[in-house]
């Protein structure tokens, strides 16, 4: 489920609280103008609890699967993923930048079937480039060599595009940055999204392993669990970032929900990216080990 990335940098120059400036927000640098112009995509938060939900019978991934089954019918087709994941954690903000990124196996104890998984989905070096290129001085480092994709992305991912034939760039998070930070890095992917951009969060409302309960049903939670997501869901509806960003003034709540808050950035990022008064559906309602929200949505 989580466990917090070894894969550190060193401090980004120039550090900014969001990806490409006020002033560059709206617009895209030239060498994306390549990408063809589409309607405006969705932006999808998956709740994605734990890695053997790729592989196990759930409640989770075939409404996963349904969602992805939607584009290319009732959403345009991506040209390209934008995954941010909760298991990418960084010092300043990274992109994948390779032309095959490798599948990573980023837990341990699972069986052997879980570690058999590949997502051999392409990568976009030409685009992540030019998103790095945009964002000087150094606010978006590129990363070559060393990512890929972590079971935040595939496992959620495959069961959406199990063909694997849409490039896939994959996000990291500045851990070491504010929330209000990470929502104000999703605002400066808006303009992506007219280019055929699906911006994907993957992590998950509520995320306290120290508090799971194995054989808990779907429906079973913790008072405290189902209290911080059902603060959550309306301001989920309404795309409130400034209220989610502010989260932890719940206090002992917030604290309960997220001991450490790697799984509520990616939600951040995916709210920045909505406008005003987006139309959200949420799906995937319930628990997993009584202390992991699978609540999940799609604006737009």
């Amino acid at each position: 489920m989580s466990a917090r990335s070894s894969f550190t940098r060193r401090t980004l120059l120039a550090a900014s609280p969001w990806l490409f400036g006020a002033a560059r927000a709206a617009q895209l640098p030239a060498a994306l103008e390549a990408l063809p112009r589409t309607p405006k995509m969705p932006v999808v938060f998956i709740g994605h609890g734990s890695p053997m939900n790729v592989i196990e019978d759930n409640p989770w991934r075939p409404q996963w699967g349904a969602l992805g089954a939607r584009f290319g019918r009732d959403f345009p087709r991506p040209n390209l993923v934008l995954c941010i994941s909760a298991h990418w954690l960084t010092e300043g903000w990274w992109v994948t930048g390779m032309a095959s990124p490798k599948t990573i196996h980023d837990f341990g104890g699972f069986p052997q079937a879980l570690f058999d998984q590949r997502y051999p989905a392409p990568g976009a070096p030409a685009i992540a480039s030019a998103l790095s290129a945009a964002n000087k001085p150094r606010r978006l480092q590129l990363d070559t060599k060393e990512w890929g994709f972590d079971h935040g992305a595939w496992s959620v991912l495959k069961p959406m595009f199990p063909k694997a034939d849409i490039p896939v760039l994959q996000l990291s998070l500045d851990y070491g940055r504010p929330p209000a930070e990470h929502l104000a890095a999703g605002a400066a992917l808006k303009a992506l999204r007219e280019r055929g951009v699906l911006v994907v969060g993957s992590g998950n409302v509520v995320h306290n392993l120290r508090a799971t309960q194995r054989g808990a049903a779907p429906h079973q939670a913790y008072d405290w669990a189902a209290v911080f997501d059902r603060w959550a869901a309306p301001l989920i509806d309404k795309a409130d970032g400034r209220t989610l960003a502010a989260f932890q003034g719940q206090g002992e709540l917030a604290a309960l929900a997220h001991p450490s808050h790697d799984h509520l950035l990616p939600l951040l990022h995916a709210v920045g990216a909505v406008d005003p008064g987006e139309k959200a559906a949420q799906f995937a309602l319930g628990f997993q080990s009584g202390s992991i929200s699978m609540r999940s949505v799609v604006w737009g």
